[in-house]
């Protein structure tokens, strides 16, 4: 069962640099956006969330390099997933409560970028490293 003290431990553990890699999931990932557009608006649309990430990544072993670490495409792409996810229920809703519907939605779904990349361009050192659009099709939001 997720809960708010759950998300808030995911979401400020990343910027704080204190969050166990383990439990740096791909639920976790989404719970972290969820918590940040909430509840730290200014990282996600200033774009200032890819530097806490790569500075997460290292603090915790990870290389952010052409093949590993923090990817911009797939973070901006579940980004704006996130942010047109919140928006789809009343502000006053319980962040634990969107973040149990996005999880049990087909969006949580680790393939779900490739609905719209195809793997070669997604997983690219470009992609990596900067946005790159869609080349299947368009993100819907």
């Amino acid at each position: 069962m997720i809960t708010e003290e759950g998300m808030r431990h995911i979401g400020e553990g990343v910027i704080a640099r204190t969050l166990p890699k383990a439990e740096w999931t791909h639920a976790a990932h989404l719970q972290a956006a969820l918590w940040w557009h909430r509840h730290h608006p200014d990282l996600v649309q200033d774009g200032k969330i890819g530097e806490v990430i790569r500075r997460y990544n290292e603090a915790t072993g990870t290389e952010n390099t052409d093949s590993s670490g923090y990817h911009e495409t797939i973070t901006l792409a579940y980004l704006r997933l996130t942010r047109w996810f919140i928006g789809q229920y009343p502000a006053e809703m319980e962040l634990s409560s969107i973040a149990e519907a996005l999880l049990n939605s087909t969006f949580a779904a680790r393939e779900w970028p490739l609905e719209h990349w195809h793997k070669d361009t997604l997983f690219s050192a470009l992609a990596r490293r900067e946005w790159v659009e869609a080349d299947i099709q368009p993100l819907p939001f």
